[in-house]
């Protein structure tokens, strides 16, 4: 057993655009923190790996090919690997717990479309 430390808290470098920690990983699948400021640009890129998001904090929305949602604390999102999705409109510091499946980066040479 372990406690994950830190997992889901807001956390943000001083003038960072967003900020990612990992606070945990496996081979099977990786545990972090994605925080993105009021106003701020998410430009992450679509992963490799399944990943679950739960909203620990703020308001933004995300978008997917699949569909537009509004997200707050305790909102909890599924994006299968390789879909394109991007949260806009932060009107509140948004921190995410984030689950990868594998861990995040494991599987670079795959390729979910196929």
């Amino acid at each position: 057993m372990r406690i994950v430390e830190g997992a889901g808290a807001w956390s943000l470098a001083a003038g960072a655009a967003n900020d990612w920690a990992e606070q945990l990983r496996t081979p099977d699948l990786s545990v972090g923190t994605y925080c993105i400021p009021v106003g701020g640009t998410d430009d992450q890129s679509p992963h490799t790996e399944d990943e679950i998001y739960v909203v620990t904090a703020g308001r933004a929305t995300i978008v997917t090919p699949t569909g537009t949602a509004a997200v707050e604390p305790g909102t909890v999102v599924f994006v299968p690997a390789g879909e394109e999705h991007r949260f806009v409109d932060v009107t509140e510091d948004l921190a995410l717990l984030v689950v990868f499946g594998p861990a995040y980066g494991s599987r670079k040479d795959v390729h979910p479309e196929e």
